[in-house]
């Protein structure tokens, strides 16, 4: 199903026909018990069209993703697979999930049969080459596991721990057993050493260096086998270099086994530090060769982290949305250490007695929004590790993370957007990384002159779009990460540092032309840009990232209170909220691609759209809240390939679903105020620390009845449109009565309505 656009009319409801897709599943029953999450989740939904996700093998936030690698083909294969392909070249061991760059991709191996060959082949040819042809028919897929038979006869099944793969090769009888370790080929990057030896007859370790989205990547690995190995032949890319041991920018090396078995199983453990590290990560976690062992692990730790929220509802095809989307959610941010605790750091030196558990793969300009506000809710228990890992790369490099991968700045996006999420973490309470030490982190990235555009912000107070590209976007997102600042400046009574970033944190009046009611990029002499066309869109060198003036006209999550005084009040901004999502007009030539499931100007498939259906309750309107929120759960949520809109983003377009599908959504990126939307389900039960449970009723929920027509809490009428996050980790009830006509009353009161600390 491709969506492309749709058309907004007031008070719609979808109800989509149910497609048929059947996913031939390795052990997957029928019978779907309470505590069997897995069997709900397809990792098929988002392969599809821009998707993006990674589909394979893996654990909750693991350091492997084992799983297939097509031929790269661009922004379509940027987890190294997509739905649409036919071809594949082997299975790698790293692998991003969701995002709009392509990167890793490393430590490819490829089984395949008969004389010793290297060649990778191509798209439209890959006569003589390791690679083969392959059918969905003969793939299966579930968390923790990967099983494709290949036109090469070959079956292999793929699954993890953590830090090690384990792979399970069946070749056809009577045909020569080959492996291929391919180290020059990644997902888009460029391998610049790379090195493979035979240690002994069951072991081969080797590395990969490689420059791409991530500047410097190191991988470091160790294989071994249950059959003995014969020969390692080695090659310079594809030339011959003699037997066991090679060292080279585009290394590659064929096993062949002795005896010739049908029947093979490789292990491989990867670590950023050395050989010997991998080695201890495969001793640690996989000493043994029980596969089946391995894979009921696996579920089992996919059960455990899936059960974070239990639902309940007839819906079978609700239920493997949702659970597909929290398994999205798990996949990133990944464990970036060893067994050990040590790690290689962006200045490549290695740390090691570490008090936290490291991370990386921070995809922090999508996850901000809604996946970070989520984790403090759903898995508290990462949130204090994750904290340190920022507070580790900023000892690294000078600034916090602002699109960190595996040991590498990206750079990638506007805002330093780790900011925001340290301070909800602190907010809310956590305890488990020196706030005074982030802080100063904080404050000296939001004045870090290297920090694009941060000079013109100290200077002028705004960024001056004739001198830099995406100005109007990149200032409109330091505002909202200087307000989650200031906020914490005020709890840790830093006077002089609250009115600072409170400040600063309103620089978002700095755009907004009261003639036109729009945020409108400004000059450098302080003249707004002159002509402006908000419908535009320049991917990459324009006024917006990623994004148009209208989009942008209502990205200020951190004060819509401010936004909607700018606008004249509630009844004018409500109406300009309105035209959002029916208004038509060409973006041009150059927009962005990125700028799908678009409903007028709402554009779903994008991070800076994601807060604003929420905006209506601060005008008194939580009513077109719920209308909204619905229909973009009904039509841009399937349980298709193409049932993701946009890139997964490491999770957060599936959190924007969890989160809506629980009915409440965190505008703020810093304040802890959950605002009410319409709840999904007849019932769900959030998992909370100390045995404590959040329990969410609906009644009367059903596809006609999206309207709140009042409210409980724990038994008690209960009147606002949001909730606080200290009301929902208390545990408690949170009961919705729901019907099919808006109760335009509820919500509507001032003092009823969500409101932003300052």
């Amino acid at each position: 199903m491709k969506i492309k656009k749709h058309v907004w009319m007031p008070g719609m409801t979808i109800c989509l026909a149910l497609f048929a897709f059947s996913c031939n599943m390795s052990k997957k029953t029928t019978a779907k018990s309470s505590a069997d999450y897995v069997s709900y989740v397809d990792p098929y939904i988002g392969s599809g069209e821009h998707g993006h996700v990674f589909v394979g093998a893996n654990v909750p936030f693991g350091t492997i993703q084992a799983g297939p690698q097509n031929i790269h083909k661009g922004w379509d294969w940027c987890s190294g697979y997509h739905y649409s392909d036919s071809i594949i070249i082997g299975f790698s061991h790293t692998h991003l999930s969701g995002t709009g760059c392509a990167d890793l991709g490393d430590i490819l191996v490829m089984p395949f049969t008969g004389e010793v060959r290297t060649s990778r082949g191509e798209q439209d040819n890959i006569e003589g080459s390791c690679s083969s042809y392959y059918s969905h028919k003969n793939e299966a897929v579930s968390p923790g596991y990967y099983s494709l038979l290949m036109d090469n006869g070959v079956k292999a099944e793929l699954t993890t721990t953590e830090r090690v793969a384990m792979h399970r090769y069946h070749y056809p009888e009577n045909q020569q057993a080959r492996l291929l370790i391919n180290l020059k080929e990644g997902n888009g990057d460029s391998s610049y050493d790379t090195y493979l030896k035979k240690t002994d007859d069951y072991t081969i370790e080797g590395y990969r260096f490689s420059h791409g989205w991530s500047p410097q990547h190191k991988v470091f690995f160790v294989l071994k086998s249950d059959k003995p190995i014969n020969s390692l032949a080695v090659f310079n890319n594809d030339e011959a270099a003699g037997n066991d041991e090679i060292t080279g920018k585009e290394v590659k090396g064929v096993l062949s086994f002795k005896d010739n078995p049908q029947d093979i199983n490789i292990k491989i453990a990867i670590s950023s530090v050395s050989c010997a590290n991998a080695l201890a990560n495969m001793n640690a976690e996989l000493p043994g060769w029980d596969f089946e062992r391995v894979h009921q692990d696996a579920i089992a730790k996919w059960n455990k982290q899936l059960a974070c929220v239990r639902i309940e509802t007839q819906d079978e095809r609700a239920k493997k949305i949702f659970y597909t989307a929290l398994y999205h959610a798990f996949i990133a941010p990944t464990l970036y250490c060893d067994a050990n605790g040590e790690f290689r750091g962006q200045d490549d030196k290695i740390y090691s007695n570490n008090t936290w558990t490291n991370y990386s793969t921070f995809s922090l300009w999508d996850t901000y929004r809604t996946l970070n506000p989520l984790y403090t809710i759903i898995v508290p228990e990462k949130v204090d590790d994750i904290v340190n890992s920022y507070l580790s790369i900023y000892d690294q490099q000078g600034k916090l993370p602002i699109w960190h991968l595996l040991g590498g700045e990206t750079n990638c996006m506007p805002g330093y957007s780790s900011v925001p999420i340290i301070a909800d973490a602190y907010l809310k309470g956590f305890k488990g990384f020196d706030a005074e030490r982030a802080f100063q982190a904080m404050t000296s990235t939001a004045t870090n002159d290297k920090q694009n555009g941060v000079t013109y912000v100290k200077e002028k107070g705004y960024i001056p779009c004739d001198k830099i590209h995406e100005a109007t976007s990149i200032a409109m997102e330091y505002a909202a990460d200087d307000w989650g600042t200031a906020l914490m400046a005020k709890k840790m009574g830093k006077t002089d540092d609250y009115q600072t970033y409170l400040k600063r944190g309103k620089y978002y009046t700095q755009y907004f032309d009261k003639d036109i009611n729009f945020i409108r990029p400004k000059m450098y002499d302080g003249s707004w840009r002159t002509p402006y066309n908000p419908f535009r869109s320049i991917h990459g060198v324009g006024d917006f990232t990623e994004g148009t003036g209208w989009q942008y006209t209502f990205f200020v999550p951190q004060h819509p209170e401010g936004l909607i005084e700018l606008f004249g009040g509630d009844k004018t901004f409500v109406a300009k909220l309105d035209s959002l999502f029916i208004v038509e007009g060409d973006m041009g030539e150059g927009a962005s691609s990125d700028i799908s499931g678009l409903i007028g100007q709402y554009a779903h498939g994008n991070e800076p759209s994601h807060h604003i259906a929420y905006l209506y309750p601060y005008a008194g309107e939580q009513w077109k809240t719920a209308e909204k929120v619905r229909y973009i759960q009904d039509v841009f949520y399937t349980d298709q390939p193409e049932g993701i809109i946009g890139n997964e983003d490491c999770g957060q377009m599936s959190a924007w679903h969890i989160m809506s599908a629980l009915g409440f959504y965190q505008v703020n990126p810093s304040n802890g105020v959950f605002v009410f939307g319409s709840p999904l389900f007849e019932k769900a039960t959030i998992r909370l620390p100390e045995g404590k449970s959040f329990e969410i009723t609906a009644q009367d929920n059903n596809k006609e009845n999206i309207y709140i027509q009042s409210v409980t809490l724990n038994g008690q009428p209960y009147d606002k449109s949001y909730i606080l996050y200290e009301d929902i980790m208390k545990g408690g009830n949170l009961t919705f009565i729901m019907g099919n006509t808006p109760n335009k009353q509820f919500g509507a009161a001032p003092e009823s309505r969500p409101k932003t600390a300052d």
